[in-house]
């Protein structure tokens, strides 16, 4: 069975621009084509385009994303350039999460610094609290954030 451009696109949840574009990078050499030029994706074209998707939200560049999709289509040969590959990009996501989730502390302490200011109408209210005072979560935040 083949797909279109606009149905493989709403089923990896893309505009066909987006697939266009990535025809048009050189994304797509897997991709065959009508003899009149008109793209038609299988079924096992998702799977490249999901690991496409995948790496793009990692916020790598087009470009190393080309140069995986070609060691791919190179074959087994290439393995090892493509976990290292992998493996950096996995590292930069961990780090991007470390970061979100010190960004959600501060969030979350703030939270229940106004919550806690908004009862009595000021914020020395909390700011007056020992660390023995403080709810179990919140002083685990404290500690994270005065790292």
């Amino acid at each position: 069975m083949f797909y279109t451009v606009g149905e493989m696109a709403k089923k990896i949840g893309v505009a066909p621009s987006t697939l266009r574009y990535y025809d048009k990078e050189g994304l797509l050499p897997f991709v065959e084509r009508s003899d009149g030029g008109i793209r038609m994706f299988k079924e096992e074209d998702f799977g490249w385009l999901s690991i496409i998707e995948c790496l793009k939200k990692t916020g790598m560049p087009i470009k190393e994303i080309k140069k995986f999709i070609d060691w791919g289509m190179q074959g087994d040969s290439t393995i090892e350039e493509r976990l290292e590959l992998i493996d950096r990009q996995r590292d930069e996501v961990l780090k991007r999460i470390d970061h979100l989730n010190s960004t959600l502390d501060t969030l979350n302490y703030k939270h229940w610094f106004y919550e806690t200011a908004k009862k009595p109408g000021t914020c020395d209210y909390p700011k007056n609290h020992h660390d023995d005072e403080l709810p179990p979560e919140i002083l685990e935040i404290k500690k994270r954030l005065n790292k």
